[in-house]
């Protein structure tokens, strides 16, 4: 049994050890927002919160995040509140298809608390997910207006 915090409620999970994640948190938990994509950890799909900090949970070992803080799409709002990075998507119509949204989401802000003002450049070197659609136009102006919010 692995016992995870995800978005502050405690999980017993009958799990491997090396069983990704990812999959814990679809199949077992039952939390369907994060989304699988490449299974390597290049898209960015699957990005969730470790203590904070972005993770890409296809790759990351669901026994390497017991004891720890995760926080999926469906925990960073508060109650009702949208966090400013989803307010700030639905604001500037990021998503097309949706598919790569919940993880650029959890990048993004993640990023926002780590760098509140962050300028292009530092975009470009942090936010790597990849958006089919091709709207990552829109996510910039979504980054800058969840900055300024």
């Amino acid at each position: 049994m692995i016992r995870l915090s995800v978005n502050g409620k405690t999980h017993e999970v009958d799990a491997e050890p090396g069983t990704p994640l990812l999959w814990v948190l679809r199949e077992q938990i039952g939390l369907t927002g994060t989304k699988y994509g490449c299974g390597v950890a290049q898209c960015g799909a699957c990005t969730v919160h470790v203590d904070g900090a972005a993770v890409r949970s296809c790759a990351m070992p669901a026994s390497a995040a017991a004891g720890k803080r995760i926080t999926t799409i469906e925990g960073l709002a508060s109650g009702k509140v949208l966090h400013k990075v989803q307010k700030a998507w639905v604001d500037h119509d990021v998503p097309q298809c949706g598919y790569c949204q919940a993880g650029m989401i959890m990048a993004v802000a993640a990023l926002l608390r780590d760098k509140p003002k962050p300028t292009d450049a530092d975009i470009d070197a942090t936010i790597t997910n990849i958006c089919r659609c091709g709207t990552f136009q829109q996510v910039r102006e979504a980054i800058h207006a969840a900055a300024r919010a």
